[in-house]
């Protein structure tokens, strides 16, 4: 298999490093360190082996520095996928001595398909050793993702956020991540802005409302204010996606009444989204805020000039006088 790890053909190399992970599970016999040189042994070496012995884990990942070195991408990649999952096997001070140092070369990868894959298999080495060791690494990548010029990598990063801010914590994440998921709501690729409207709900769900209110909601604030009606959609998709994990009170005073304004907006793809989200936002609200606040807003947009705004508003209106 080490001679496979070494092959002159890429691909060869490439499907051995897949499955660099399933032979250190599946060989848990102690094996004899590697010769000197790294040459295999001969049979009767073997045989006669009276030397240390280790478990496959602990001699693959010698393999592993040099792998973050080949001359292919496609090689490095494959290994930014399964690397980490020898941390169970090892243990957390093998981890710590002889996986994290490649690991932290792969975060510098000039390829960004090779730190991606990385970063979302981080979650064998949390388990073992958590993410503190890697933070400040970890940064760089994820902001050198967040701007990558192919908008497919900036959304397979934009998925990960979640599972990044469970593992480096609200006060890391606060602080140097919140303002860049905000960020993401004025892509210019609306596949980028929707996936970004979803994060920002999971993240409200992670740390909270009150977290919400303080870092993402401000900002939300100065983009239904957008000249481009485009980043005025997308706040009101995120305050609609948010509404769903908050609280009702909350939701009631600090976000319902920012999407009720944008009722009146210039531009009838604005208001028949007002009209579409309103509707589970009054299911968090409640039958009170609904008949106070929400039923008078769409009896106005019933009677709007625009059709697709009178048909968003009926449907939501007798969706909601149903439910309540």
């Amino acid at each position: 298999y080490e001679k496979l790890l070494q092959d002159p053909e890429a691909e060869v190399r490439t499907a051995a490093t897949f499955n660099l992970a399933h032979v250190a599970h599946g060989c848990l016999t102690p094996v004899p360190l590697p010769p000197i040189g790294g040459r295999p042994f001969t049979e009767a070496e073997m045989l006669n082996y009276q030397g240390p012995r280790v478990t496959a884990a602990e001699r693959l990942v010698k393999r592993v520095t040099s792998l973050t070195e080949d001359d292919s991408e496609h090689v490095r990649a494959a290994l930014a996928m399964v690397a980490t999952e020898l941390a169970p096997i090892l243990g957390r001070d093998s981890t710590i001595n002889h996986l994290v140092p490649p690991v932290l070369l792969l975060l510098r990868d000039a390829a960004s398909e090779v730190r991606l894959n990385l970063i979302s298999s981080l979650e064998s080495l949390n388990e073992v050793i958590g993410v503190d060791l890697l933070s400040q690494s970890l940064l760089p990548a994820i902001l050198d993702l967040a701007q990558d010029g192919k908008w497919r990598i900036r959304l397979a990063i934009i998925q990960h956020i979640p599972l990044l801010a469970k593992q480096l914590g609200i006060d890391f994440f606060t602080e140097k991540l919140a303002a860049i998921c905000v960020g993401w709501l004025g892509d210019d690729i609306s596949t980028i802005r929707v996936a970004s409207a979803q994060v920002l709900r999971d993240l409200t769900g992670l740390f909270g409302s009150d977290w919400a209110c303080e870092y993402l909601l401000p900002s939300i604030e100065e983009i239904r204010h957008h000249p481009s009606y485009l980043r005025r959609l997308t706040a009101v998709q995120a305050c609609a996606r948010m509404a769903v994990t908050m609280e009702p009170a909350i939701v009631t005073t600090e976000v319902l009444p920012m999407v009720l304004e944008m009722a009146t907006d210039n531009v009838p793809n604005i208001r028949f989204n007002v009209a579409k989200e309103l509707e589970d936002i009054a299911r968090v609200c409640g039958a009170s805020v609904f008949e106070q606040q929400i039923n008078p807003i769409l009896s106005l947009l019933i009677d709007d000039l625009d059709r697709d705004v009178r048909f968003y508003a009926e449907k939501t209106l007798s969706a909601l006088e149903e439910a309540f």
